[in-house]
């Protein structure tokens, strides 16, 4: 049996790191290049058979960075990706979209059939599923062709988004006050539409039906059996074998170690014992080293700060539009505490790790490289500058005051979760790392 140092050898151990980037990233862009090649189309265009335009492309695009802009991510989901104390608004328009089309279906067929309500109902869903899963996207024109019926159920549901997020009516109030919205940060009616000309795009997406297959562009999700959006035998099938495959390798690893354990033992006790006194207590601080207590500190602001957002945040679960009656809902709304919660998450261990790196590295050297003092004061102010930055970014763009989306995805919020920073800011935050 191979003792820890044969069995972990250095040659071994490049040698596994080569299998392992190798494996790694062969598997990561095979399925990257699938997914790319077979994401769902963003057509030119929606139309009526009369060739009435529904939605264009660039209302699909200018809706997606309209929800990126007000933080969308944070407050409810698209294809199940996002928070969840608003809805996922791919199955909220998916079925309201079905329920209009089937309420229109129900009056526009031929009544008077031999059969009972319930029977005629069970019909017209089959109409309803053969409509909403027909896909008639022309690859040639970039347009998809929707019928009549099912273009005014769209702008049913249109109708209810933009009196959402223009808070025109008391429902729309009702409702902003359920999903923690901003009651006074709203949008214009055209920003409006857009943003609805997105969340019909991506429920198009989910139950259309891929060209060649037999479920959608998104696999059949979310969940909608009115309109046969269930789960596939493939998509059963994998997720079993997935969850075998996990629990065998966790299985085969501690089965290995266990069996190892003995032969392992004997190399992990050092050579010439313990150390009998600890270095980092006794070594001699620097004026770089002393310059790094600042990140500490914020660090533990920053810290604190999480725990206090996360406290906020999750109580608009319970009461939607403040904390224990403090209205906060119009200073610091859900989608902007839970922003800064999740970024808090990142910066304060980054900070930390950033810190650790300074402080430790001219102890181990036993060198103080020159500028290193300044160097260390350069890049703390230069992190704060980032962090006030792009919190003061992210609040301005959930509020509003950052009109323009080229300017909000610089220096705004960016929409993606955890990275909801400015792309400006982002980008300087991975260069002082």
């Amino acid at each position: 049996m191979e003792t820890y140092r044969q069995t972990f050898s250095v040659k071994r151990l490049w040698q596994i790191l080569a299998i392992s980037l190798l494996l790694s990233f062969s598997i990561l862009l095979f399925f990257g290049s699938k997914i790319y090649q077979q994401a769902p189309p963003i057509p030119e265009a929606f139309k009526t058979p009369a060739g009435d335009v529904i939605y264009t492309r660039s209302d699909i695009e200018t809706g997606q960075n309209i929800w990126q802009s007000t933080g969308g991510m944070q407050q409810g989901s698209i294809w199940g990706h996002g928070g969840y104390l608003a809805p996922d608004w791919t199955a909220d328009w998916l079925h309201r979209e079905s329920l209009a089309l089937l309420s229109l279906i129900s009056k526009s067929e031929l009544v008077g059939l031999p059969a009972s309500e319930e029977q005629q109902l069970e019909m017209h869903k089959v109409t309803l599923r053969h409509e909403m899963r027909k896909n008639t996207y022309d690859e040639q024109t970039g347009i998809v062709t929707l019928t009549t019926d099912r273009a005014q159920a769209i702008k049913n549901v249109e109708q209810h988004y933009i009196n959402l997020y223009t808070a025109k009516t008391e429902q729309s109030l009702k409702l902003r006050k359920d999903y923690a919205f901003p009651l006074n940060s709203v949008l214009d009616d055209q920003k409006a539409r857009q943003l609805s000309a997105f969340f019909f795009w991506s429920s198009w997406a989910a139950v259309t039906t891929r060209p060649g297959d037999d479920v959608s562009y998104t696999s059949n999700w979310p969940h909608e059996p009115l309109v046969g959006n269930t789960p596939s035998a493939s998509i059963l099938m994998w997720s079993l074998i997935s969850i075998l495959l996990l629990l065998a390798g966790i299985g085969t690893i501690v089965w290995y170690y266990a069996r190892q354990f003995d032969a392992w033992r004997a190399d992990q006790i050092p050579e010439t014992g313990f150390a009998q006194q600890d270095v980092v207590a006794t070594a001699t601080i620097t004026p770089s080293m002393r310059a790094t207590a600042k990140y500490f500190w914020v660090v533990t602001a920053l810290f604190l700060a999480q725990v206090l957002l996360g406290i906020v945040t999750a109580h608009y679960a319970v009461e939607g539009q403040g904390l224990y009656g403090l209205p906060l809902i119009d200073y610091l709304p859900y989608a902007v505490t839970r922003t800064w919660h999740t970024q808090l998450a990142v910066l304060w261990i980054a900070t930390a790790w950033l810190a650790t790196g300074l402080y430790v590295a001219p102890m181990i050297s036993g060198h103080e490289p020159k500028f290193q003092h300044f160097g260390v004061n350069f890049l703390f102010f230069s992190l704060l500058i980032i962090v006030v930055g792009s919190f003061a970014g992210e609040w301005l763009a959930v509020h509003g005051f950052i009109d323009n989306l080229a300017i909000n995805f610089w220096f705004g919020h960016q929409g993606y979760e955890y990275i909801d920073l400015g792309r400006r800011a982002n980008a300087l935050k991975s260069f002082s790392k």
